[in-house]
């Protein structure tokens, strides 16, 4: 470590890391697994070695939904992820019950918005709107954000 004054400063510093979180996910790792075993249903662990040889034996690359399919003993010899998209999902709440919110100086704004649906459609969908017509003709893709007029805008598009 001598000849490498960088990588030791970044060990050292990796070495000073509070490890508090480490500790309470691993205290909760066993009792979620206690629990789930006393519901009678299959109930597998595996460590992340075995999911990362998992992985490796089968040709797949690591991502976050890759490995939840390759944790195990019970994964098959043969996956099938090749073209699979996974689904993002995202939690996005269900908005405030404040009634009177307050502007950037800290006044009062007498009203809430009303509006929460708009052609069946919250905010936080998941969408792809075809525009057929206009300056915006395309394909889009993106989360929905309900607006006051009623309407709507897209964002997060990709074409």
């Amino acid at each position: 470590m001598k000849k490498k004054p960088e990588v030791l400063k970044r060990v050292m510093a990796q070495a000073k890391a509070s490890l508090k979180d480490a500790a309470a996910v691993n205290a909760t790792r066993w009792e979620l697994y206690r629990r789930l075993q006393s519901t009678g249903l299959s109930v597998e662990i595996g460590s992340g070695g075995r999911t990362k040889f998992n992985r490796q034996t089968r040709g797949i690359e690591k991502r976050h939904w890759t490995d939840a399919a390759s944790v195990g003993a019970s994964t098959p010899e043969r996956l099938l992820v090749n073209g699979i998209k996974p689904l993002i999902v995202k939690a996005k709440g269900h908005g405030r019950r404040q009634r009177c919110g307050t502007d950037k100086f800290g006044f009062p704004i007498p009203h809430a918005p009303a509006q929460k649906l708009f052609m069946g459609f919250q905010t936080g969908d998941l969408v792809k709107a075809h525009v057929l017509t206009g300056k915006y003709a395309g394909n889009y893709t993106g989360r929905i954000a309900i607006r006051f007029k009623p309407s709507f805008k897209l964002t997060n598009n990709r074409r």
